[in-house]
C-alpha cells in the first residue's frame, strides 16, 4: 500500500508550510498618490518582499505595476497572486539552468589553470584541458582522454570536512594540498575548493594553483 509523501519513509515533496502563512494580513500601500488597501495571505507578502529587494524597488513599485497590467481583470489581489507565483517560477528556472553540469562545464573552460569537478567519493567527473595537461605532463602514462578513470586522487582534508568549511566561512574558497597519481608515478599539488553551482548532488570545484 503507498503512503503519502510525509509518511514515515517517504521524503517530502514540497517544504512544510507553516501555520502563519495561511494568515491573512492587511496593508494600505501608497504610490504616486495612490493609495490602495489590499489583503493577502503573509506567504504573498513575503514573496513580494524577496521580489521587491531582488529588483531593487519598493513592494508598492510592484504592486503598481501588476494594477496597471492587470487593470481589465478588475481583481488585484488575485492578480498579484499569479505575479509572485509566475516570478518566483521564472527565479527558479533561471537557478535550474545556472545550476547545471553545463555550468560547471563552463567554468572549467573559462579557466585558464588547471582545474577539475569533483564527485564526494573523491571521482573527477569532469576537467579543463590545462588539467589534462598536466597530467600529460605529470603522469604521462596515462591516456589523457582517460584520465579521469585511471587517475587516483587523495586530497589532504576529506571532502565532508571541505564542505563544513565552505558552510563555516562563507563559502570561502578553502586550500588543500592534493596527489594524483597513477600506477608507481605520482604528482603533489595545492588547490583551492569551491562548493559547484549544482543543485544535487554536492560537488566541488578544484583550482591548481601550485605543485
Amino acid at each position: 500500500m503507498s503512503g503519502s509523501a510525509g509518511s514515515p519513509g517517504h521524503g517530502r515533496l514540497l517544504p512544510p508550510v507553516a501555520p502563519e502563512d495561511f494568515g491573512l494580513e492587511f496593508r494600505v500601500v501608497a504610490r504616486g498618490g495612490i493609495r490602495r488597501g489590499i489583503r493577502l495571505e503573509r506567504a504573498f507578502w513575503a514573496s513580494l518582499k524577496q521580489m521587491a529587494e531582488s529588483r531593487k524597488c519598493t513592494i508598492g513599485m510592484l504592486i503598481d505595476e501588476i494594477a496597471e497590467s492587470q487593470a481589465q481583470t478588475g481583481n488585484l489581489t488575485s492578480a498579484i497572486r499569479v505575479a509572485c507565483m509566475r516570478g518566483l517560477g521564472n527565479e527558479n528556472l533561471t537557478l535550474r539552468r545556472l545550476a547545471s553540469i553545463n555550468t560547471i562545464n563552463a567554468i572549467l573552460v573559462a579557466c585558464p589553470s588547471p582545474a577539475f569537478a569533483l564527485a564526494s567519493s573523491k571521482k573527477i567527473l569532469t576537467f579543463n584541458a590545462p588539467f589534462q595537461q598536466l597530467v600529460k605532463r605529470q603522469l604521462p602514462i596515462v591516456p589523457t582522454d582517460e584520465a579521469r578513470h585511471d587517475l587516483k586522487l587523495a586530497l589532504d582534508l576529506n571532502v565532508a570536512d571541505i564542505f563544513a568549511r565552505l558552510d563555516a566561512n562563507g563559502e570561502a574558497p578553502v586550500a588543500t594540498g592534493f596527489v594524483i597519481g597513477a600506477g608507481e608515478r605520482r604528482y603533489r599539488g595545492q588547490l583551492n575548493a569551491v562548493r559547484a553551482p549544482v543543485l544535487e548532488p554536492e560537488l566541488l570545484m578544484a583550482f591548481v594553483f601550485g605543485g
